[in-house]
C-alpha cells in the first residue's frame, strides 16, 4: 500500500514538473501516421534522431534524482520530526581488549535495535568509522538508553557489558555517541554513551 501511494505521488509529480512530458493523443497519432506514411512511399522506415530523445531523457533523470532526494528527506522529516527525534550513533577506539560480535539497544526498556557484526565491520569501526545504529522517536521528557555490548574480552573470554544513559528530551533532535575505548591502566574495555543536543 505504502509503495503504490509513492508511486502515484512520484507520478503526479512527475507530471507536474515536467508540463511537455507526456505529449497529446492527437500529436502521437499524427507522428505515427507521418511515419508509417513516409515509411511506405519509401518500402522503408526512418529512424528517430536520438540526440534530441537522448536529451530529453537526461533531463528526466536528473528531474526523477532531485524528486527523490526531496521525497526521502521530506520523509524522514515527517517520519522523524525534531521534536521526538533521537539518533544513536556508535564508536571504538583501538579495540586491543575487545573483539565486538553484537549490540542490543533499549530505550526506555524496550528493544529497539540488535546488530550482529562482521569482522569488515568491526575493522571499520576500528579505523575510525561511525556507525548508526537507530533512528526514532522518543517521548518528551526523561528518556532512558541501555546499550549491551556482547563480544570477546581480554584473554579470550566471553564478555558482556551495558552502558547505560539517561537523557532529557527537549525539541531538538538527541544524539547518543556510544563509545567503546580500551582501558590499558586497568586492561579492560570502557564502554561510554554522551548525549548531545
Amino acid at each position: 500500500m505504502q509503495r503504490i501511494a509513492k508511486r502515484d505521488i512520484l507520478i503526479v509529480l512527475l507530471c507536474l514538473a515536467l508540463p511537455g512530458f507526456l505529449p497529446s493523443a492527437a500529436t502521437a497519432r499524427t507522428t505515427e501516421e507521418g511515419v508509417k506514411d513516409a515509411g511506405e512511399t519509401t518500402g522503408t522506415q526512418h529512424p528517430s534522431a536520438p540526440a534530441p530523445l537522448d536529451s530529453d531523457l537526461e533531463l528526466v533523470k536528473k528531474e526523477l534524482l532531485k524528486l527523490k532526494r526531496d521525497l526521502v528527506i521530506l520523509e524522514e522529516d515527517l517520519l522523524f520530526p525534531a521534536s521526538s527525534q533521537v539518533a544513536v550513533f556508535l564508536s571504538m577506539d583501538i579495540g586491543e581488549l575487545f573483539q565486538l560480535d553484537a549490540v542490543t539497544l533499549k530505550l526506555n526498556g524496550r528493544e529497539v535495535a540488535h546488530h550482529l557484526y562482521t569482522d569488515k565491520q568491526v575493522d571499520a569501526l576500528f579505523r575510525g568509522g561511525i556507525q548508526k545504529l537507530f533512528v526514532g522517536n522518543v517521548k518528551q521528557g526523561q528518556n532512558r538508553l541501555t546499550a549491551f555490548f556482547t563480544g570477546r574480552g581480554p584473554s579470550g573470554r566471553d564478555y558482556r557489558r551495558a552502558a547505560t544513559v539517561e537523557f532529557d528530551k527537549s525539541f531538538e533532535p538527541a544524539f547518543v555517541e556510544l563509545a567503546i575505548t580500551d582501558s590499558s591502566a586497568r586492561y579492560q574495555p570502557e564502554f561510554r554513551a554522551a548525549v548531545s543536543n
